[in-house]
């Protein structure tokens, strides 16, 4: 398991009864977990004074209860800050045990030793984005949402990246990757952290068991001749580790040597020292050149 166990500004303090309770700077929120099947801690404290509680319905979705929490705050990771809020369907923008991924960007390219160019796409708000650019990648942002393209330029703001170089780009990720394919554009670096389901700018629709596939495969026409990696994330219990490893090996594990890994990704939990599972990703690196 890959667990993102460098952060300072955020914690999982303590989960069960699929729920958990996370400090995010000086703020304590309650969401649903899934994963979270066994009995909380009984001697954890943070239960009992939440400044908002996410609160799920049996119908579906859900909505927040907020206590005494400001409608935006800030958070940081090494270098990075990044603007939280509270969203529909529990989220804040902002999913923290990617910091494990943003961890390998961060080292993988500095050590290239080369300019690198870096496409990230369904791109959120931006932590891969900005880890990139803070460790000297150009980078091309791509996500559907104008929304969530706008906050990742605020986050890039807070962290003092705004003059990097970074393209900022609204629009359906497969029709985007087409078009460069076209215009003949390359990337060193490919990051990918599709949804599950998902609609794009024009209603086009995504379901990852059914489209993941083919994406991948597409992407490989905007990968350069000389790679770095290509890093893929999920959160669908339908995708194992495995499949998306097994996915990098017969696209870009077929045009150049390289290792490719796959592993849970997990957040440790303050009160009983274990690790939440959160997800997954592959990463496909590239052998040194000679």
């Amino acid at each position: 398991m890959w667990i993102a166990d460098n952060w300072k500004d955020y914690a999982v303090l303590d989960c069960g009864a699929g729920k958990k309770v996370e400090r995010w700077g000086d703020q304590i929120l309650v969401r649903p977990d899934p994963q979270a099947i066994w009995p909380r801690e009984a001697g954890c404290r943070a239960w009992d004074r939440p400044n908002a509680i996410y609160h799920r319905s049996n119908a579906g979705g859900g909505k927040w209860e907020i206590r005494k929490l400001p409608a935006q705050w800030a958070i940081g990771y090494g270098a990075l800050t990044f603007q939280l809020k509270p969203m529909s369907f529990k989220h804040t923008g902002l999913f923290p045990e990617q910091a494990a991924n943003w961890d390998f960007i961060d080292r993988t390219i500095r050590s290239a030793g080369r300019p690198i160019r870096v496409l990230n796409l369904f791109a959120y708000t931006g932590g891969a984005t900005l880890a990139a650019a803070a460790a000297g990648a150009s980078v091309c942002h791509v996500d559907a949402s104008k929304g969530m393209v706008q906050w990742a330029r605020e986050n890039a703001a807070s962290s003092g990246l705004a003059d990097r170089p970074i393209r900022w780009i609204v629009d359906d990720c497969k029709k985007f990757v087409q078009r460069e394919i076209r215009r003949g554009h390359r990337y060193d670096a490919i990051i990918m952290d599709p949804p599950s389901y998902g609609r794009g700018p024009s209603g086009e629709t995504w379901k990852i068991e059914a489209d993941v596939a083919d994406f991948v495969a597409l992407t490989m026409g905007v990968l350069s001749d000389d790679p770095l990696f290509v890093l893929i994330s999920s959160y669908s219990t339908g995708l194992a580790p495995s499949v998306m490893a097994y996915l990098l090996g017969i696209t870009v594990g077929r045009r150049c040597p390289g290792t490719i890994e796959a592993q849970e990704l997990g957040l440790p939990v303050a009160s009983t020292g274990l690790t939440l599972p959160c997800g997954s990703s592959a990463r496909f690196v590239a052998a040194p050149r000679a």
